[in-house]
């Protein structure tokens, strides 16, 4: 051990164990950045490189702004780190403050973690919680979304419905079971927006509840956009069909908002921009710029006033983190919110959501595009697969576009696109002008 230790270069990539990676293959070739700012990356050879996937869906203000990145070095000179177990700082209750007031009306408290996958978790042990508080016990049972994703923690890969993901783990949490995911390509192949057909698919949780009893259903989590999986918009009328079945037999609605709170549709959320409202909302990503981790839950009031009950001095809630509300996330989050709310960005998506699809719905007609997919400033390029090599078509786009000096992001055989809500107009015409050349050039 110590040999090996001893030999480690600082400069070594065989010790980092990367996520969702093929790290063999990556280790051969690596593609590695070391600088940003604003839509650009700077690789390690000094190449920019146009960011068209706010990093993982996340930079939405874009890189390195000094605003946050000044928030966070004062705050790590002033106060490191406080524990938010029986004890508090400033920083966490301004924090949430500041975040209820852009929520949906309604959405009085927050619950911070460090992650999405740590808000979702935290989400579905709430809505267990709420249930047993108010003597509903019965109620366990989790109902997820084929194809959905809710992060890599075992709650979230449990009620998760990408097959990847869950196959190597086994079954994780007993009592989840799944809707139909919403894909209907028959039907609503290059939609522009929600697809006209599909609202009718929301019953299926009608299914569900004749099979296993709305007495035992806890909560259903969906994505209102189903993003990582390769953008699957919901149709027309869906989500509010799904939020009245829930309704009528007392099932926990929550919305897994990771990737499209603040501002990625072109309202604060996606419950804003549907108008639908939720009982749970989960948050991470943009929260923070990508700067710091940090997860939000947002809850009704309601909810949180079922567990306000008992002794004042009691415990109401037995969960939590370490990290929940760190001092640095929370100033990063509230720099953030000053950046996104004075320049407009939770809402400027609203206003090149039109630019933005006539610009990717450009590319019909290129080789093996079988669906172009978009929605606020998401968009999805869908590849016929080669037999045999599912992903594979995608993946070779995804390296000729970093080649070419733009990040997309390959996902099976879809290319998803995502760029920082700060891009320029002329800065879309060169991100979809650069991959329809790379769609043209690469053979396959």
């Amino acid at each position: 051990m110590s040999n090996a230790m001893s030999s480690l270069q600082t400069n070594d990539l065989d010790a980092f164990w990367m996520p969702f990676t093929a790290n063999r293959s990556f280790k051969q070739a690596p593609r590695l950045f070391v600088e940003a700012s604003g839509m650009y990356y700077t690789t390690a050879d000094g190449r920019r490189v146009m960011d068209g996937t706010s990093g993982l869906w996340c930079v939405n203000a874009g890189h390195c702004r000094p605003e946050i990145v000044e928030a966070i070095r004062k705050q790590a000179g002033e106060l490191d780190f406080a524990g938010t177990f029986q004890m508090g700082h400033p920083k966490a209750f301004e924090c949430a403050s500041r975040l209820v007031n852009i929520a949906p009306p309604g959405f009085d408290h927050v619950f911070f973690g460090n992650s999405g996958s740590e808000a979702v978790d935290s989400a579905l042990k709430i809505a267990l919680g709420y249930h047993r508080a108010r003597g509903n016990g019965g109620k366990t049972r989790l109902i997820g979304r084929e194809r959905g994703y809710h992060g890599s923690n075992v709650g979230g890969t449990a009620v998760g419905g990408i097959g990847a993901n869950r196959k190597m783990f086994g079954p994780l949490l007993a009592g989840v079971d799944h809707l139909r995911h919403t894909h209907d390509h028959d039907r609503n192949a290059f939609s522009r927006g929600q697809p006209v057909h599909g609202a009718d698919l929301a019953d299926d949780l009608e299914r569900l509840i004749t099979l296993h009893d709305a007495s035992t259903i806890a909560a259903v989590i969906v994505e209102p956009v189903a993003c990582s999986v390769g953008v699957y918009v919901p149709p027309q009328g869906y989500l509010q069909r799904l939020a009245a079945i829930c309704a009528k037999h007392d099932i926990l609605l929550i919305f897994d908002e990771v990737i499209t709170a603040f501002g990625r549709l072109g309202a604060p959320f996606a419950a804003d921009y549907f108008g639908v409202t939720p009982d749970i909302i989960t948050s991470a990503k943009g929260l923070t710029n990508g700067a710091v981790p940090m997860g939000a839950v947002f809850v009704r009031g309601e909810i949180y006033d079922a567990f306000m009950q008992g002794p004042e001095s009691a415990i109401e809630l037995f969960h939590g983190y370490t990290y929940s509300g760190h001092p640095l996330a929370c100033a990063a989050a509230i720099a953030t919110m000053d950046v996104l709310q004075a320049e407009g960005l939770l809402t400027r998506a609203s206003e090149l959501a039109s630019y933005w699809e006539e610009r990717v719905h450009s590319l019909v007609g290129l080789p093996h595009v079988l669906d172009i997919r978009n929605i606020g400033l998401i968009g999805a390029i869908e590849f016929e697969p080669i037999a045999d090599a599912p992903g594979r078509r995608a993946h070779a786009r995804f390296l000729e576009a970093f080649r070419r000096g733009i990040l997309v992001r390959a996902t099976g055989d879809v290319i998803a696109l995502a760029p920082p809500l700060i891009i320029s107009k002329d800065e879309i015409d060169h991100l979809i002008g650069t991959l329809g050349e790379v769609l043209q050039s690469v053979a396959d």
